[in-house]
């Protein structure tokens, strides 16, 4: 397939409803890259969303074959993170369509020079990644900490709920059924008779 022969597509990304994507449709122009209307595709959607989770991205995704050339003005139009951008990179890539960021430089990620900016940002991924494995295991700890402080389950019943309970109980009311209806335990509930 000749390039001239490609399909060319774009995908521009504004996240507030004031914002327009015109100045993004320009500046792909003016690099060169012959959009027509119905390839071009813009939406409003949060830079912290991934790719695939925005309607307007994952629906020009299915749209393009091999050979496809797919043109974005900067990296978060492909992705909330690094670890995002690298995962759609590669999917595009598996389907045979070229990727490029004009922010870039304006290379096809998906080419020799563009696998090694690719490099960089599978290296920025992984920094990431390991950051939120971090941030993970020290939330946790503190999670656990703060766990040990306030154990001992609250029964967490007013006192009118209580006897509610005490009066159900001696009306007959089975104690798994209280304890569903209250959202506690059975523990609890039966403490209730015994406080009767």
């Amino acid at each position: 397939m000749t390039a001239h022969h490609s399909r060319v597509f774009a995908y521009a990304r504004v996240s507030t409803a004031d914002q327009t994507t015109e100045n993004q449709r320009q500046e792909i122009e003016a690099a060169g890259f012959n959009v027509q209307p119905r390839r071009m595709v813009a939406e409003t959607v949060s830079g912290s969303t991934s790719a695939f989770e925005r309607p307007g991205f994952a629906k020009l995704v299915d749209r393009l074959e091999s050979g496809d050339v797919l043109v974005v003005t900067k990296l978060d139009r492909l992705g909330r993170n690094a670890m995002d951008v690298r995962a759609t990179v590669e999917r595009l890539a598996v389907l045979g369509v070229k990727v490029y960021c004009l922010a870039l430089g304006g290379m096809d990620l998906t080419s020799p020079a563009g696998k090694m900016t690719m490099q960089v940002i599978n290296a920025v991924a992984e920094f990431e990644r390991d950051l939120l494995i971090e941030r993970t295991r020290a939330g946790l700890a503190r999670v656990k900490a703060e766990g040990k402080k306030t154990l001992g389950r609250p029964h967490g019943l007013t006192e009118e709920t209580r006897q509610e309970i005490a009066r159900r109980l001696s009306e007959g009311a089975a104690v798994a059924a209280l304890a569903r209806e209250f959202e506690t335990s059975r523990q609890t509930v039966m403490r209730c008779r015994a406080g009767a």
